[in-house]
């Protein structure tokens, strides 16, 4: 595989980003997205870096995977966990190292960040082979359980 090349998102990024998560959102959870609320979904974290930001993988200049950083302030150690959410590789790119590319760039950047305190992610229980992947790269799941409660329709 060519070299892979990490950076964040910008607008332009905005068309191939939502395409992604649509395609993430269909093969994880049978989910589908609406794709012009997807859109501006994106466009407002692109727009609003308090919201997040997204990190994309290119290969040859094409766009191959991406992944969301999103913040959650930890009162107990006085920082930040970064949450890495909506990871999408493109098929013909998975086993390649996409992910584990985009894992080790952003933890660079929280290593480099003196407010970081760690990453975290969660992951469908139904989802062994990416449960597989997080803890080759020296992830585990052993603190905590998500529970959730989502407005109907959203």
């Amino acid at each position: 595989m060519k070299t892979l090349h990490f950076r964040d998102a910008t607008a332009a990024d905005v068309p191939v980003i939502a395409e992604f998560q649509l395609a993430m959102a269909l093969e994880t959870e049978d989910l589908r997205l609406d794709l012009p609320t997807t859109l501006k979904g994106v466009a407002a974290v692109i727009g609003n870096r308090s919201l997040g930001r997204y990190v994309l993988a290119e290969k040859a200049g094409q766009i191959v995977g991406s992944l969301l950083v999103t913040l959650e302030w930890s009162d107990w150690r006085n920082g930040e966990y970064w949450w890495i959410q909506s990871v999408f590789v493109v098929p013909e790119a998975r086993g390649a190292g996409v992910f584990k590319g985009l894992y080790a760039h952003v933890k660079a950047l929280a290593e480099a960040d003196p407010a970081v305190r760690g990453l975290r992610l969660y992951v469908d229980r139904r989802n062994s082979a990416a449960q597989q992947v997080y803890t080759k790269l020296g992830m585990n799941g052993d603190h905590y359980q998500v529970y959730e409660w989502m407005k109907p329709g959203v």
